[in-house]
């Protein structure tokens, strides 16, 4: 610290420096993705068989769980089977290889996503003072943890309900579900990775009201929207059960609850720094 309080960044730090830095903290990341990524390209039949094609099978934990907890309210949800009328295959020659690798590349990325945050804390903490870097010294734990938490959430919640649904639904009779493995993955791997995404809602509010683009006020006056708006996804993305929706929205919007209590605690601080 300088004696005007301002943080210290290295001397003779231009533009060009401060890019060629972050060029090497990329470079970095990437790099701990393709390890991560190669590790889990030879944990083929574990990632495949196990992970991937777990929830398509009738005797997947979340299934079961889902049927007892249908049966205990009541209402049909559709989770007590045996196993599902599709079948997943490939019809394209390189089909099964591209699958592999860009499967590979998501497992890659999601393991090494504690190093990446890693990285990019390094980046970001030079430009911050020494009281913020001292209150934010857990940013990289807890980044880690709402992720793989999403992730999990992901896997075992959103997907199942949504492969479940797509997986039965027919408009005819005479239609076959006969799903491309690409498609497959796609719905496991995009959904798996957007629920990581929306869990860090709480890093993102705090890094929106420490730079004043956000305030509680504002998330406060803006919570039935944000209420509607989870409804609708959960809605959209679960079978049209009472059941599905309330154990997809109630995660996001508790998130959303903390999400204005971080903003309130930031605003708070900036204030007192402020004045």
């Amino acid at each position: 610290m300088n004696q005007i309080g301002q943080p210290e960044e290295e001397p003779g730090m231009s533009f060009l420096d401060h890019l060629e830095e972050l060029r090497w903290h990329l470079i970095r990341a990437v790099l701990a993705v393709v390890i991560a990524a190669t590790i889990a390209f030879f944990l083929k039949s574990f990632i495949f068989d196990v992970i991937l094609f777990g929830p398509s099978k009738g005797n997947f934990w979340s299934y079961n769980m889902l049927c007892r907890l249908s049966n205990f309210f009541g209402v049909d949800g559709g989770f007590c089977f045996e196993e599902f009328p599709f079948t997943i295959q490939s019809r394209t020659m390189g089909g099964q290889f591209s699958a592999h690798i860009w499967t590979s590349i998501t497992a890659g990325f999601i393991i090494a996503f504690p190093f990446i945050m890693y990285e990019f804390w390094k980046f970001v903490a030079p430009a911050m003072h020494e009281s913020e870097r001292k209150h934010a010294k857990g940013f990289i734990f807890v980044t880690s943890i709402l992720f793989f938490i999403g992730v999990i959430f992901g896997y075992y919640v959103v997907t199942p309900l949504s492969i479940n649904f797509l997986g039965k639904y027919k408009v005819s009779e005479i239609v076959l579900n006969e799903f491309d493995l690409s498609d497959y993955i796609g719905l496991v791997r995009t959904t798996v990775i957007a629920s990581g995404l929306i869990f860090e809602l709480p890093i993102l509010i705090y890094f929106l009201t420490k730079i004043g683009l956000v305030t509680p006020k504002f998330l406060i006056t803006y919570r039935k929207y944000a209420l509607v708006i989870v409804l609708i996804l959960s809605a959209v993305i679960t079978p049209p059960d009472i059941v599905s929706q309330i154990i997809v929205a109630v995660p996001i919007l508790i998130l959303y609850e903390v999400s204005i209590i971080i903003s309130k605690l930031i605003f708070k601080r900036e204030i007192e720094i402020k004045s």
